[in-house]
């Protein structure tokens, strides 16, 4: 690895693309974040995780919730349930 990386990162934040290749063949690109991409570390990893189908975003406030089939538990089991499991620490 080229130990010229820091120098990698300003060509980027500059809007420079910085190809990294191993012999003759391109390997990875360094480059200025997507339009897309928030600034935010967090907020560009949870967008990409919705992008990639990992997470699936939370409906609007007001809109409808999903619709499914009846619950598989009731409140009062998963309640007890999850007492039980609290007690096992």
């Amino acid at each position: 690895m080229n130990s010229k990386i820091s120098e990698y990162v300003r060509l980027a934040a500059g809007g420079e693309t910085v190809l990294v290749t191993d012999g003759d063949r391109v390997v990875a690109e360094i480059g200025p974040p997507r339009s897309a991409r928030s600034p935010i570390l967090a907020d560009a990893m949870l967008a990409d995780a919705v992008r990639k189908g990992w997470l699936t975003p939370a409906l609007s406030p007001g809109s409808e919730p999903p619709r499914g089939g009846p619950p598989e538990t009731t409140l009062s089991v998963l309640l007890r349930e999850l007492e039980g499991d609290r007690s096992d620490r």
